[in-house]
């Protein structure tokens, strides 16, 4: 095989050898089937470490190469996958002395065909979560898989931007418009980084949420961009913020977090299932 930058061995201070000079990445890609959740797993080559166990379409890191980017990559190499068909929710590291192994978690958004587009698998299938059992897993994967067990979910951070923009005297209202693009604009730009995950109480290290920013007032011609969703309040941006949360959970959503200071808006939308966060994790 074609040797790619970034590929070897790596002697690590844990007593083992790791295969990935800038760390390896893998793809855990989920679904919802008829009867329950599904994954796409890799029945790896016997020739490759652990021949034989299935784990996840993955490999090591080129240099410069995000976790997500490789992931991503490794996914499209190995299972033939789309990219365009799958949307990334979160991240898991394993962290050693020299080297680390994070886990994406992405869902199926689109058509998919996952199967063998190169050397390193037996076969490549969907797989359902309760049929796991009955599989020889990859080591580490199987270690791994309580945990990510809990991952297989969607998380939408709903945004109160009047609060938020009002959290801080920055001058904010003498232009409330401009002070919600900015805001619009930050979200959007911090949005390929990530929310560390405990900072919105969810398993993993970092997830990458949809944004809806809901905005009120002077502030309701604030347009989307990509990464930001907007919802124009046509009243009360408080009822607004509490009917987006009612109309995510009605579509599946299982994970809302909403980031406002209002101690009432807080105490409506944990009554609807939404966990909530200060304005300083989401402001600029």
């Amino acid at each position: 095989m074609h040797r790619q930058p970034g590929d070897g061995w790596v002697e690590c201070a844990c007593g083992s050898r790791h295969w990935g000079l800038n760390g390896a990445a893998g793809l855990l890609l989920w679904r919802i089937a008829e009867d329950g959740p599904e994954l796409v797993l890799q029945h790896r080559a016997l020739w490759s470490h652990h021949g034989g166990t299935w784990g996840l379409p993955g490999g090591a890191l080129s240099d410069g190469e995000t976790p997500v980017a490789g992931a991503v990559r490794e996914a499209v190499e190995e299972a033939g996958l789309d990219a365009t068909s799958l949307r990334v929710h979160a991240a898991r590291a394993l962290v050693h002395p020299d080297w680390s192994y994070t886990t994406v978690v992405a869902e199926a958004v689109g058509p998919l065909d996952p199967h063998v587009s190169d050397p390193e698998s037996l076969e490549i299938a969907w797989v359902p979560l309760d049929d796991l059992a009955d599989h020889e897993l990859l080591p580490a994967f199987g270690d791994a898989l309580p945990e990510l067990r809990t991952m297989l979910r969607r998380l939408v951070l709903v945004v109160d931007a009047a609060n938020v923009v009002g959290s801080r005297p920055d001058g904010w209202w003498a232009d409330r418009h401009g002070a919600t693009e900015r805001l619009r604009d930050h979200l959007a730009g911090a949005g390929p980084a990530g929310i560390d995950a405990a900072a919105v109480g969810l398993p993993g290290q970092t997830w990458f949420p949809r944004v809806v920013l809901v905005t009120e007032g002077a502030a309701r011609g604030v347009a989307p961009v990509d990464g930001v969703e907007v919802v124009a309040a046509p009243g009360s941006g408080d009822d607004a913020v509490v009917d987006t949360v009612a109309r995510l959970a009605a579509d599946g959503v299982n994970e809302v977090v909403v980031a406002t200071a209002d101690r009432e808006l807080r105490r409506r939308v944990e009554a609807l299932g939404a966990r909530t966060v200060g304005p300083r994790l989401v402001r600029h």
